[in-house]
Protein backbone atom coordinates (compact mmCIF):
# COMPACT_ATOMS: atom_id res chain seq x y z
CA UNK A 1 0.00 0.00 0.00
CA UNK A 2 2.95 2.22 0.77
CA UNK A 3 4.56 1.62 -2.23
CA UNK A 4 1.50 2.33 -4.34
CA UNK A 5 1.24 6.25 -2.07
CA UNK A 6 4.95 6.73 -3.46
CA UNK A 7 4.33 5.88 -6.83
CA UNK A 8 1.63 8.00 -6.81
CA UNK A 9 3.17 11.03 -5.34
CA UNK A 10 6.68 10.53 -7.54
CA UNK A 11 4.30 10.75 -10.83
CA UNK A 12 2.31 13.45 -9.77
CA UNK A 13 5.69 15.11 -8.86
CA UNK A 14 6.80 14.30 -12.25
CA UNK A 15 4.00 15.40 -14.17
CA UNK A 16 4.10 18.66 -12.23
CA UNK A 17 7.42 19.55 -13.87
CA UNK A 18 5.33 19.94 -16.97
CA UNK A 19 2.96 22.61 -15.51
CA UNK A 20 4.67 25.86 -15.72
CA UNK A 21 3.75 29.42 -14.01
CA UNK A 22 4.03 32.32 -16.39
CA UNK A 23 7.44 33.98 -15.45
CA UNK A 24 7.42 37.45 -14.32
CA UNK A 25 9.25 39.01 -16.96
CA UNK A 26 7.21 41.67 -18.79
CA UNK A 27 10.28 44.70 -18.46
CA UNK A 28 7.06 46.85 -18.52
CA UNK A 29 8.52 50.10 -16.81
CA UNK A 30 5.98 52.87 -18.48
CA UNK A 31 4.82 53.93 -14.42
CA UNK A 32 7.99 53.37 -13.20
CA UNK A 33 8.33 55.16 -9.85
CA UNK A 34 11.79 56.97 -11.22
CA UNK A 35 9.39 58.44 -13.94
CA UNK A 36 7.81 60.26 -11.11
CA UNK A 37 10.34 60.75 -8.51
CA UNK A 38 14.12 61.67 -9.24
CA UNK A 39 15.66 58.52 -7.60
CA UNK A 40 19.45 58.41 -7.01
CA UNK A 41 21.59 55.38 -8.70
CA UNK A 42 22.20 54.67 -5.33
CA UNK A 43 18.79 53.96 -4.48
CA UNK A 44 18.19 52.27 -7.63
CA UNK A 45 20.76 49.96 -7.00
CA UNK A 46 19.68 49.06 -3.22
CA UNK A 47 16.16 48.65 -4.76
CA UNK A 48 17.83 46.74 -7.47
CA UNK A 49 19.47 44.08 -5.03
CA UNK A 50 17.02 43.65 -2.12
CA UNK A 51 12.93 44.38 -3.96
CA UNK A 52 13.08 43.91 -7.16
CA UNK A 53 12.73 40.42 -7.53
CA UNK A 54 9.36 40.82 -6.01
CA UNK A 55 8.18 44.07 -6.39
CA UNK A 56 8.56 44.87 -10.10
CA UNK A 57 8.07 42.96 -13.33
CA UNK A 58 11.47 41.47 -13.89
CA UNK A 59 12.59 39.05 -11.93
CA UNK A 60 15.53 37.35 -11.86
CA UNK A 61 14.68 33.68 -11.31
CA UNK A 62 17.38 31.32 -9.58
CA UNK A 63 17.69 27.83 -11.40
CA UNK A 64 15.55 26.09 -8.69
CA UNK A 65 12.97 28.19 -9.88
CA UNK A 66 12.12 25.73 -12.92
CA UNK A 67 11.58 23.08 -10.01
CA UNK A 68 8.23 21.96 -9.20
CA UNK A 69 6.44 22.45 -6.81
CA UNK A 70 9.22 25.62 -6.05
CA UNK A 71 8.10 27.58 -9.04
CA UNK A 72 4.59 27.53 -7.98
CA UNK A 73 5.16 29.07 -4.20
CA UNK A 74 7.81 31.53 -6.00
CA UNK A 75 5.55 32.45 -8.65
CA UNK A 76 2.54 33.53 -5.42
CA UNK A 77 5.37 35.42 -4.05
CA UNK A 78 6.82 37.27 -6.47
CA UNK A 79 2.77 38.12 -7.44
CA UNK A 80 2.26 38.86 -3.71
CA UNK A 81 4.90 41.06 -3.92
CA UNK A 82 3.72 43.23 -6.62
CA UNK A 83 0.35 43.36 -5.48
CA UNK A 84 1.71 45.28 -2.46
CA UNK A 85 4.26 47.20 -4.14
CA UNK A 86 5.40 47.19 -7.61
CA UNK A 87 7.88 49.78 -8.66
CA UNK A 88 7.29 49.45 -12.14
CA UNK A 89 3.50 50.04 -11.54
CA UNK A 90 4.03 52.86 -9.06
CA UNK A 91 3.33 56.09 -11.05
CA UNK A 92 0.16 54.66 -11.66
CA UNK A 93 -1.10 54.25 -8.69
CA UNK A 94 -4.09 57.47 -7.02
CA UNK A 95 -1.66 59.60 -5.18
CA UNK A 96 -2.98 58.37 -1.60
CA UNK A 97 -1.80 54.74 -2.64
CA UNK A 98 1.79 56.37 -3.26
CA UNK A 99 1.93 58.16 0.16
CA UNK A 100 0.28 55.22 1.81
CA UNK A 101 2.95 52.69 -0.20
CA UNK A 102 5.75 54.46 0.86
CA UNK A 103 4.85 55.11 4.51
CA UNK A 104 4.13 51.34 4.78
CA UNK A 105 7.89 50.78 3.16
CA UNK A 106 9.91 52.78 5.55
CA UNK A 107 7.78 50.85 8.73
CA UNK A 108 8.53 47.55 7.04
CA UNK A 109 12.18 48.26 6.58
CA UNK A 110 12.62 50.31 9.63
CA UNK A 111 10.98 47.08 11.86
CA UNK A 112 13.52 44.65 9.30
CA UNK A 113 10.43 42.86 7.64
CA UNK A 114 11.29 43.64 4.67
CA UNK A 115 13.59 42.01 2.66
CA UNK A 116 11.54 38.59 3.89
CA UNK A 117 14.29 36.35 5.67
CA UNK A 118 12.91 33.99 3.58
CA UNK A 119 14.61 35.50 0.98
CA UNK A 120 17.86 36.78 1.95
CA UNK A 121 18.61 32.85 3.69
CA UNK A 122 19.23 32.47 -0.39
CA UNK A 123 20.08 35.59 -1.25
CA UNK A 124 22.70 37.30 1.02
CA UNK A 125 23.47 40.14 -0.95
CA UNK A 126 19.84 41.64 -0.67
CA UNK A 127 20.60 42.23 3.01
CA UNK A 128 20.81 45.67 4.06
CA UNK A 129 22.88 47.17 5.59
CA UNK A 130 22.28 50.13 8.31
CA UNK A 131 23.75 52.78 5.74
CA UNK A 132 21.19 51.11 2.78
CA UNK A 133 18.33 51.46 5.29
CA UNK A 134 19.51 54.99 5.77
CA UNK A 135 19.02 55.88 2.29
CA UNK A 136 16.14 53.91 1.48
CA UNK A 137 13.92 55.62 4.51
CA UNK A 138 15.22 58.65 3.57
CA UNK A 139 14.54 58.56 0.04
CA UNK A 140 10.99 57.36 0.23
CA UNK A 141 10.70 60.70 3.18
CA UNK A 142 11.97 62.92 0.71
CA UNK A 143 9.82 61.37 -1.84
CA UNK A 144 6.51 61.63 0.27
CA UNK A 145 7.88 65.45 1.51
CA UNK A 146 7.47 66.02 -2.44
CA UNK A 147 3.86 64.97 -1.83
CA UNK A 148 2.81 66.58 0.73
CA UNK A 149 3.91 69.45 -0.75
CA UNK A 150 2.45 69.02 -3.98
CA UNK A 151 -0.97 67.94 -3.33
CA UNK A 152 -3.93 68.52 -0.76
CA UNK A 153 -3.91 66.81 2.44
CA UNK A 154 -7.53 65.31 1.63
CA UNK A 155 -6.23 63.47 -1.25
CA UNK A 156 -3.39 62.08 0.87
CA UNK A 157 -5.53 59.69 2.81
CA UNK A 158 -7.27 56.18 1.59
CA UNK A 159 -10.79 56.31 1.39
CA UNK A 160 -12.67 53.01 1.93
CA UNK A 161 -15.16 52.09 -0.95
CA UNK A 162 -17.91 53.21 0.56
CA UNK A 163 -16.54 57.05 1.56
CA UNK A 164 -15.26 57.20 -1.88
CA UNK A 165 -18.63 56.75 -3.34
CA UNK A 166 -20.10 59.12 -0.61
CA UNK A 167 -22.09 56.22 1.23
Amino acid sequence: MIKKILMVLLLALIVIQFIRPTKNNSGEKLNDISTKYKMSDTVRLVFDKACADCHSNSTKYPWYASVQPVAFWLNDHVMDGKRHFNLNEFASYRIGKQNKKLEECIEQIEEGEMPLSSYTLIHKEAVLSENEKTTLIKWCKSVMDTIHANYPEDSLKLKRPQQAAGK
